[in-house]
């Protein structure tokens, strides 16, 4: 095997499966057979003359030598990839694949119109627009942004802090003209409240008063917890129950008077709103003409404040 066979293809094919651990992954995001992906990377190692990676029945792992190989390889891309750029940059701005993971309810109520509106402006981007709550690998996963609630773990990720996501009590007038409006926080106690699993700390209650008052933490139970907010926000509507909600989830039925604010007088503790950009995507012009188009128009959602 000659040094010629050391293409730029078999590099980026080395690349997603040291990204991705799992060479069907790579096989369906490039659109190839996984023969056809194995060939490739052994071509490679055999052009090289070392093994990149360990190899288990369900996933790969990169060598020590293949680690080495795998950061020269992401230094060579970039500089393809800009290179390309320059020489082409008004085509490559309105072309290509921008993959976005979003928290799902902020994803469907808001960031979807936002992407929407991007590809009219756009309209040789492609957007693949992944919608989940769970804590996924982004970098496995090939996503270039990421929209998050809530504090971060260390990631390989590059962060653009967005500003804070206010959060409100609500209830169903209903639900209020049955068990009476709440004057303060102790009133709560014992009252019927919609809960989000996975949500840290989702079983108790911390108010702050608006005119300084003391801080009160309280419990927080019911008998209906779910796991997506918009499953809770219809349990609010339906009168099953009181608790606490993001104001862009519920600015709507706010305005109409489908809910109503619980303890007006008192704020919850925000939740931080992140953007993770993958690193070795950020260069690239489609990504940061999406990445600037994103914060801009999320800085006007309800309750989004930097």
């Amino acid at each position: 095997m000659e040094q010629s066979d050391i293409t730029l293809d078999r590099m980026r094919t080395f690349v997603r499966i040291a990204e991705r651990g799992n060479l069907t992954a790579v096989a369906r995001e490039f659109g190839h057979g996984q023969s056809t992906i194995t060939r490739h990377l052994h071509e490679l190692e055999q052009a090289l003359g070392v093994s990149l990676f360990t190899r288990t029945t369900r996933r790969v792992a990169l060598t020590d030598e293949g680690l080495r190989y795998y950061e020269h390889c992401l230094k060579i891309l970039c500089l393809v990839e800009q290179a390309n750029q320059e020489m082409q940059q008004t085509r490559q701005a309105t072309a290509g694949t921008i993959r976005i993971s979003c928290t799902a309810a902020l994803g469907v109520l808001h960031i979807s119109q936002l992407i929407f509106a991007f590809q009219d402006k756009h309209p040789g981007i492609r957007v693949e627009f992944n919608l989940t709550d769970e804590r996924i690998d982004l970098v496995q996963e090939g996503v270039d942004i990421a929209l998050r609630l809530g504090p971060l773990t260390d990631s390989a990720m590059k962060l653009r802090a967005l500003g804070e996501s206010h959060r409100v009590l609500v209830a169903s007038p209903a639900w209020l003209a049955a068990h009476g409006r709440p004057q303060v926080p102790e009133d709560l106690v014992g009252l019927e409240g919609i809960r989000l699993s996975r949500v840290q700390g989702s079983d108790r209650l911390v108010l702050h008063g608006l005119d300084g008052s003391k801080r009160s933490t309280l419990p927080f139970r019911g008998r209906l917890t779910v796991d997506h907010g918009l499953a809770a926000r219809e349990a609010f509507l339906a009168g099953r129950g009181f608790g606490p909600a993001h104001r862009w989830l519920v600015e709507d039925c706010l305005a109409d008077g489908r809910l109503e604010r619980v303890l007006p007088d008192y704020e919850l503790t925000p939740s931080p709103l992140s953007m993770l950009i993958s690193p070795e995507r950020a260069s690239l012009n489609r990504v940061r003409l999406c990445v600037d188009f994103l914060a801009e128009r999320i800085a006007k959602i309800p309750g989004i404040v930097r």
